[in-house]
């Protein structure tokens, strides 16, 4: 039913310019388009004036002029998972130069519409390459305005501007007449436009995108992408399913699926997320803290495995409090060394590990905790020519070296740290230390490196259940699933064979 395909698209796919048109003999548009076409307003006064931009051709004095504006889309890529997926790819379309090239030929062509009409000087871009997002996609969009002279009205700013640059192309002639004679079915109603037309001579239109047409019971989807000399054609094809997608999930979804039903879905999910094993159900981790800006969020992330997390602030303090849990069989089955400023001898870093060591307990290092391993161990530190803080940088991994990382235990041999994770990722830095590559002691193995200038990022202990990272799981510059997945495996994976649990902490080292 074209009614239940618009409740669809409007729950689903909510857009500026929904629609939903009976046309007559059993035919239907159902829309949620992104895009004006034209929209016209009268306004008066200091409303004459954008961004503070006057014009010696209109007039300063009461009388109304009347407004044309338009907002040209072009450049287009998929949604993220999350927010920060999606700042990742908006940087990846600002940054792409074709898009760029789409969307300056598309508001190039729709200032010269306007210059027909305009008062001269009154055509101004107010907004440039402007981020819109929608339920599957964000798009770059332009925002175009303009003042018709005194013999043109609303009608005239709309049939100018016929039809829009972006489903046309450019020059407008014979970018149609190319379409007539190579696409195989006409478009009908695809890229015209749905609006209304006021009785104070204003105007406000959508073009018709994202629309579903049914006839007799049969629904139709188009969608399309601007091509240039540059496009890749698998980009511009997978780019017009993307389109496409909301309006096709709209058309074949079951009635359970309907909007009503949609909220009662998301609840149901997420219940059966929660009710999920964790790998760190019936766990313990004492994350000891060196005073870092990054301790809590490092200690969400553990607590979100579902491990039990207890902080502890370094030094004696840390090494009593864990003296007492062994003591009382408690001992964690991982201590994580967290960042912290300073050099690793500040914190005393050597004692833990040897206490660590002595006592059988697996031990996962966080930057400041890596360059205390790779010290401990007999290597060398270095200092970077450029502090890396609150930097991205691209890691490679060592994936010759992980598929055959020594390990202690059979389940061990089977994954590491970074098991599940893609052999090239971006992580967050935040040092100036590191660890020499040349001066890396033989004891640890070097699981990945910075892809520009191989600087260690990650270390394992041969034999050990030791591992460390130089990034920042926890930060917003790596990926969440990403640091999430490191921290999982590093309770899966970082233990002892023959874990003694019956260790009374009585080594003379305890101190």
């Amino acid at each position: 039913k074209p009614s239940l395909l618009f409740r669809r698209l409007r729950s689903r796919n909510p857009a500026p310019y929904g629609f939903f048109m009976n046309l007559g003999e059993q035919e239907y548009l159902v829309g949620a388009s992104p895009e004006m076409f034209v929209r016209c307003e009268y306004v008066m006064g200091d409303d004459k004036y954008t961004n503070d931009n006057s014009n010696d051709n209109i007039d300063d004095d009461d009388t109304p002029l009347l407004r044309v504006e338009t907002c040209p889309i072009s450049g287009t890529v998929a949604r993220g998972a999350d927010a920060l997926e999606d700042a990742q790819r908006v940087k990846s379309l600002m940054m792409n130069a074709k898009e760029e090239s789409e969307l300056t030929m598309c508001t190039d062509v729709d200032r010269n519409d306007k210059s027909r009409i305009c008062v001269p000087g009154s055509v101004k871009v107010i907004g440039r390459r402007q981020i819109e997002m929608y339920s599957r996609l964000i798009h770059t969009v332009d925002h175009v305005e303009g003042y018709l002279r005194n013999e043109f009205d609303a009608l005239d700013a709309f049939l100018c501007h016929t039809w829009a640059v972006t489903v046309t192309g450019a020059p407008k002639t014979w970018a149609i007449q190319f379409v007539e004679e190579h696409e195989r079915s006409p478009r009908c109603w695809y890229g015209g436009a749905v609006g209304m037309v006021g009785f104070d001579g204003s105007l406000n239109t959508g073009l018709t995108l994202r629309t579903v047409r049914v006839q007799n019971g049969v629904a139709e989807v188009r969608a399309g992408a601007t091509l240039l000399y540059d496009s890749s054609p698998p980009a511009e094809e997978l780019e017009t399913e993307l389109k496409a997608s909301a309006m096709m999930d709209a058309i074949i979804s079951s009635s359970s699926r309907d909007a009503e039903h949609d909220d009662a879905d998301a609840t149901s999910s997420s219940a059966a997320a929660q009710t999920k094993n964790n790998v760190g159900d019936g766990k313990s981790v004492v994350l000891i803290d060196h005073e870092d800006s990054f301790v809590h969020t490092l200690g969400n992330y553990l607590r979100q495995t579902g491990a039990q997390v207890q902080t502890l602030r370094s030094g004696p303090s840390a090494l009593q409090a864990l003296t007492e849990l062994i003591h009382n069989r408690q001992k964690p089955d991982l201590v994580v060394l967290s960042p912290g400023p300073g050099n690793p001898s500040d914190f005393g870093l050597s004692t833990t590990i040897d206490f660590l060591t002595n006592h059988r307990i697996p031990a996962f290092g966080v930057c400041l905790g890596l360059q205390g391993m790779v010290e401990h161990f007999g290597g060398r530190l270095g200092v970077l020519s450029y502090p890396m803080h609150g930097k991205p940088s691209m890691v490679s991994l060592n994936t010759k070296l992980l598929p055959s990382v020594s390990s202690t235990t059979n389940e061990q041999q089977q994954g590491s740290i970074f098991t599940g994770l893609p052999e090239s990722f971006e992580v967050a830095r935040y040092h100036s230390l590191y660890g020499i590559r040349e001066h890396m002691p033989d004891c640890l193995e070097m699981l990945a490196f910075t892809t520009e200038d191989g600087i260690p990022m990650a270390i394992a202990h041969k034999t050990l259940p030791f591992a460390a990272v130089q990034f920042h799981p926890e930060s917003i510059l790596t990926s969440p699933a990403h640091g999430l997945r490191l921290l999982e495996n590093a309770l899966r994976y970082l233990n002892y064979n023959d874990d003694d649990n019956d260790d009374d902490g009585t080594d003379d080292d305890d101190a």
